[in-house]
């Protein structure tokens, strides 16, 4: 009885009365366009929701719905070495979001999300660029997760 009053809840953090979600196609329009990023990205927030919600993932008509773009994919040098050459590079990615919910619509934002991953100045980034990917993604996703459905 006492969590009956406390309203829609799940042990994922999850508090709201949606049922279903849907997440349109996050475009890359970043200067330096990484091919595939948009698909990995995309598909990396849906699969995040997928498996921490019991919301359902529909194409059309969802009371929650994310959409935007891949805004910024840049390296710079991070730190010098004594001859002044770079000894460690970061890849940054930002993420535009657009967040609207048809159940609540005081909670609809645009916001930015970004990320790093920081590596060797003598790696490639070719080398390191699905792991840098993988990080970043978890981070900017998980953030995007908190910000739209964890009201802890």
């Amino acid at each position: 009885m006492l969590l009956w009053g406390c309203g829609p809840y799940s042990f994922t953090g999850v508090n709201t009365t949606a049922e279903s979600f849907q997440v349109n196609f996050f475009r890359n329009e970043a200067p330096i366009v990484e091919p595939g990023m948009d698909y990995d990205f995309t598909n990396a927030l849906q699969d995040l929701i997928v498996n921490q919600t019991n919301l359902q993932l529909v194409t059309r008509n969802a009371d929650l719905i994310y959409e935007g773009e891949i805004v910024d994919y840049r390296v710079s040098p991070m730190s010098a070495t004594a001859d002044q050459r770079a000894a460690q590079n970061r890849l940054t990615v930002s993420v535009n979001v657009r967040f609207f919910n048809a159940d609540d619509p005081e909670q609809d934002f645009e916001r930015r999300f970004s990320f790093f991953y920081d590596y060797p100045a003598t790696a490639q980034l070719v080398t390191v660029r699905q792991a840098a990917q993988d990080v970043i993604f978890e981070r900017i996703t998980q953030d995007i997760f908190n910000e739209t459905l964890a009201n802890w």
